[in-house]
């Protein structure tokens, strides 16, 4: 389900973002429209993506997912409407593994990937991201999607 997970170091990229504290089943209803949203403001600024779109989860409760989504830029933007300058963390320290296949599978994908770092003994911050590599806007078949999960760690 995931590849042999791996402790790496991450830097900062940044992004254009959007915040977003919503219930969690609203999840797959705000996620595209907010990415259509940060696709405008780029095109209007002639800015250029530089990278997959992202989801930084900075909380996740069983109601609630309280997190930025966004897609990753060189340069900067100017804040327009809900879309910030943000960036994807960077941290010293991370877990990462890739994924492959559909969306649904992803809560079983993290809990595959969180049983190896507690196996690891090592510390996991609170927040969590996800980059979506390969997804149906390249291969309409979800069995070809990537995403990799990051997981920092804590001290």
């Amino acid at each position: 389900m995931i590849e042999t997970p791996q402790i790496m170091q991450t830097r900062a990229q940044p992004a254009a973002v959007i915040h977003l504290t919503i219930p969690r089943g609203e999840m797959m209803s705000a996620f595209a429209p907010a990415i259509e949203e940060i696709l405008t403001i780029l095109q209007a600024q002639f800015v250029e993506g530089a990278g997959p779109v992202f989801a930084h989860h900075l909380r996740i409760t069983p109601e609630i997912f309280d997190f930025e989504v966004g897609i990753p830029i060189n340069g900067t933007i100017t804040n327009e409407g809900r879309v910030r300058l943000g960036e994807i963390p960077a941290r010293a320290r991370v877990a990462h593994t890739m994924y492959t296949g559909s969306y649904e599978g992803l809560p079983a994908a993290w809990g595959e990937f969180t049983a190896w770092m507690d196996a690891q003994g090592v510390k996991q911050a609170e927040d969590l991201w996800e980059i979506y590599a390969y997804g149906p806007e390249s291969n309409p078949d979800p069995t070809t999607w990537r995403t990799g999960l990051y997981r920092p760690l804590a001290d």
